[in-house]
């Protein structure tokens, strides 16, 4: 007979935050903790967030669970005869290196708002993440949600100013988002480049940190005689206008900018990848 697992506490805020109730873990039907499921009966979720996997952290991962055991079950929902994956991505992978058939599991009662919801959470919840991962998690989580900056701090148990300062990194180019990502340079890099607007001149002062092995304090020096000797040239827009364009930039979570010339008046938005472009479609068609 299969071993119970006993569920272990969630991290700080994340019950608060997923409404989680003992009852929605247990098997509707035998009341008691779901224990082995067929790992060929599970789907990946389609929700899941993170997109790196680290295969030395993956390896170190399956050597423990091959000589302990697993100590956290993964979590999942069912889906007529299959089932979804909710969080254990790393863990399921695991298994399946191990050649392993079945695998520890909580059932849970989950529709596709939840389990969105609880993958961004364990996420943030967890160790060594890149920032970029951190702050489409944040990202997302406060868009499913609906909620502020300071709402969110109340909920996880960090600072808002934490927060934001992630979120503000999803406004660098792509490049430098990767680069933040392979740890060619560090948030503080991230947060001083931030303050460039143009992705040009981002992409100027990124490769002289590379080439120069420019500190945090050297690039924020660097960022400010940029922005001294190029001041920004603002036009009068009107109070309507700059209302539209915070709640668009707000609803959609992305840049927008108006062309609000005589002979031609547009707006247009900016998305970092295809998965952005995708997220900014469904918002842009949702009631």
């Amino acid at each position: 007979m299969a071993k119970a697992y006993k569920k272990r506490g969630l991290g700080r805020g994340l019950s608060s935050i997923l409404n989680d109730d003992e009852n929605n873990i247990l098997d509707q039907k035998k009341h008691k903790p779901f224990n082995e499921i067929d790992i060929h009966l599970i789907d990946l979720n389609p929700f899941q967030p993170r997109t790196n996997f680290n295969i030395n952290e993956l390896e170190q991962l399956t050597s423990s669970i091959e000589k302990l055991g697993l100590i956290q079950p993964i979590t999942i929902k069912k889906n007529n005869n299959r089932y979804t994956l909710i969080s254990g991505e790393r863990r399921l992978r695991a298994f399946q290196k191990l050649g392993k058939k079945s695998i520890p599991a909580y059932i849970r009662l989950a529709n596709d708002q939840e389990s969105l919801e609880m993958a961004l959470v364990e996420n943030i919840q967890r160790k060594n993440l890149d920032p970029i991962e951190i702050a489409i998690s944040y990202s997302r989580l406060t868009e499913e949600l609906k909620i502020s900056h300071n709402e969110m701090s109340k909920r996880v148990g960090k600072d808002r100013t934490t927060i934001t300062n992630y979120i503000r990194l999803l406004k660098l180019d792509p490049i430098i988002q990767s680069g933040l990502r392979d740890n060619f340079i560090s948030m503080g890099h991230g947060r001083a480049l931030i303050n460039i607007e143009s992705f040009e001149k981002q992409l100027s002062v990124y490769e002289k940190i590379l080439k120069k092995s420019l500190s945090v304090r050297e690039t924020e020096k660097l960022v400010s005689q940029i922005k001294e000797t190029n001041p920004k040239k603002t036009k009068s827009v009107s109070e309507f206008y700059l209302k539209i364009k915070e709640q668009i930039q707000r609803r959609f979570n992305t840049k927008v900018k108006y062309n609000l010339s005589k002979k031609a008046k547009s707006v247009t938005f900016d998305f970092q990848n295809e998965e952005k472009l995708k997220q900014f479609l469904k918002r842009l068609n949702e009631k």
